[in-house]
């Protein structure tokens, strides 16, 4: 593994916080800390500003009241993203902006951030593919259904207190192989939610300066404080977690024609084979593939 930059030279991540990630990365959820700063990026107004300015398939908000199980009214009582972000703590809103990095300023903190982890993470997983920033506004008592991302993730608490369980990645208990692949044909990441499965979660409760890094579809369900939450969160894909997506989509095509295929293999076992046989399909034309949301 290749030597992490000494102490003086991390602005986010001390030396600590990168030995807790690179010993968990990339599939242990883990806790540690960060420091990024009381920039202006991150205040409400400038959020709710960003989310304003961006594309609206880049931003989404509904009500916050939803149940674990995604079960609940989806309407946002508040009636536009930046309504929803500038009375978080009224609102009763659940809202995320996707893909900050389409402003500059939001791109050069996340390169920042990629700077101090990207040695951690390239000896294991290679190269940091599709970087992308997510900023999670909640309001008090917000939840978050039970559902999977197919990134690697930190998130990083910056305001209030949130509490997110998470699963074991890859076990059939939490997230069914079918719903993995039905996941890369629709974009349906919500799983099905039962009580007796909480018992097997492990609770993270997140503060100001707080991180958690949560891997490749690790499912997880987050419940918000009593008071308004913000979060940011740093993701990324590898050309592992894209094998693990095309072996996901050809299993789909066996199980279409009869066949109860054995699910991809967790890191740092290959897929190397299933994804082979997705990516000549699809170059055939026999399936739809696009970028997993």
């Amino acid at each position: 593994m290749q030597t992490p930059p000494p102490a003086s030279t991390a602005r986010v991540f001390g030396e600590e916080s990168r030995r807790l990630f690179a010993a968990s990365y990339p599939e242990a959820p883990q806790k540690f800390r960060h420091n990024l700063p009381d920039s202006p990026l991150l205040n409400l107004e400038a959020i709710a500003a960003l989310a304003e300015s961006l594309p609206t398939s880049s931003v989404h908000y509904n009500c916050g009241s939803l149940s674990i199980g995604g079960e609940g009214e989806r309407q946002s009582a508040a009636g536009s993203i930046g309504e929803a972000i500038r009375e978080v703590g009224t609102s009763g809103s659940w809202a995320v902006i996707k893909n900050i990095e389409q402003a500059p300023e939001y791109a050069a903190l996340l390169s920042d951030m990629l700077a101090e982890l990207g040695p951690l993470i390239e000896p294991k997983t290679g190269k940091v593919l599709h970087p992308e920033g997510w900023i999670f506004v909640s309001s008090p008592g917000a939840v978050t259904p039970f559902h999977f991302d197919p990134e690697h993730n930190v998130l990083m608490q910056l305001g209030g207190e949130k509490e997110m369980t998470v699963f074991p990645a890859g076990d059939p208990r939490f997230a069914s192989d079918p719903a993995h692949e039905d996941f890369h044909t629709t974009g349906a990441y919500e799983l099905r939610w039962e009580e007796a499965l909480a018992a097997h979660g492990q609770a993270f409760v997140l503060a100001p300066g707080d991180a958690l890094f949560v891997p490749v579809k690790a499912p997880h369900f987050v419940r918000n404080g009593p008071a308004p939450s913000v979060s940011l969160s740093l993701t990324w894909r590898s050309a592992w977690s894209f094998r693990e997506a095309d072996a996901r989509e050809f299993n789909r095509v066996l199980r279409r024609l009869g066949f109860d295929p054995a699910p991809p293999r967790r890191w740092p076992k290959s897929n190397r084979v299933k994804a082979l046989g997705w990516r000549v399909l699809r170059r055939l034309g026999a399936g739809r593939h696009g970028k997993s949301a």
